[in-house]
């Protein structure tokens, strides 16, 4: 038998598995791919829908139903962060009397669904008529307005609690021992050196609470607020026409645009010292 009968076949190499990074710009390609036939086809249909009469009668109710919103998280993101600093101490301090309390109310406020809280508030009060006319509060719980930013208000104040407190606890202890060695007092240091640096942690976090109050705030429709989404569903109701809906998307989708590149802006003015 020969040398060559014995030898065994050599097998080819298996093929190399593609690059993970090919893969992902494959897929990042097909994505936009989709995205641009997508707005190409809404692009043609508002294009070929178009009605100037219908514009000039529902285009001031958008405007108004937009500055409703506008308004509405504004008022309800402002007073929750003023609600959210008590909160915060309460979640870090060792007194359960004080502890426990905070756990409560962030655990059930981000634990529970804010249409379910708004219903709670709206139409579950409405229940106590009697007793909240006796102590003088019931002209504020029958109006919807009220209602709803009393909803958004405590549901933020426990996100934005959340975001404080992992924003203080992410700042190092010895941070503490500096300014406590330099005979800084307590409000000093917090003012001048932990809150400095934990709002560069929570900035990102805190424009992420208001971009999902934005797109959370459709729900007031549901009790009659006009917002932006309330006008849209009364415009659809009078015309039974979706690009009613088409062009809420785009407003939405305008301010969401606008208060990402203005926190972006914020976050490098904050982190400038930071860059070389």
């Amino acid at each position: 038998m020969s040398v060559s009968d014995n030898m065994i076949e050599a097998k080819a190499p298996p093929p190399l598995p593609p690059r993970p990074w090919t893969v992902a710009r494959t897929a990042g390609t097909a994505a936009m791919a989709l995205w641009l036939v997508v707005g190409v086809g809404i692009i043609l249909f508002l294009v070929a829908e178009w009605d100037p009469e219908k514009i000039e009668r529902y285009a001031p109710r958008y405007f108004s139903g937009l500055g409703v919103t506008i308004t509405l998280v504004a008022i309800s993101v402002f007073l929750g962060a003023i609600l959210s600093v008590p909160v915060t101490m309460g979640r870090m301090s060792s007194r359960r009397w004080f502890s426990v309390p905070a756990y409560g109310y962030v655990y059930f406020f981000r634990g529970t669904p804010l249409i379910a809280q708004l219903f709670l508030i709206y139409y579950g009060l409405g229940e106590f008529r009697p007793q909240l006319e006796a102590i003088g509060l019931w002209g504020f719980f029958r109006d919807p307005w009220n209602c709803a930013i009393l909803a958004f208000t405590l549901n933020t104040a426990a996100y934005q609690a959340e975001i404080l407190r992992g924003a203080l606890q992410s700042v190092p202890r010895g941070q503490f021992e500096g300014a406590r060695a330099l005979g800084l007092g307590r409000l000093q240091t917090y003012r001048k050196i932990i809150i400095p640096q934990a709002m560069i942690v929570a900035l990102r976090p805190y424009g992420n609470e208001i971009i999902l109050m934005i797109k959370g705030s459709a729900i007031v429709a549901i009790i009659t607020v006009f917002d932006l989404f309330g006008e849209t569903r009364r415009a659809y109701s009078r015309t039974f026409d979706f690009q009613t809906y088409i062009w809420a998307a785009i407003f939405y989708l305008i301010i969401v645009e606008a208060l990402r590149n203005l926190w972006n802006w914020f976050e490098r003015r904050l982190t400038r010292h930071l860059k070389r």
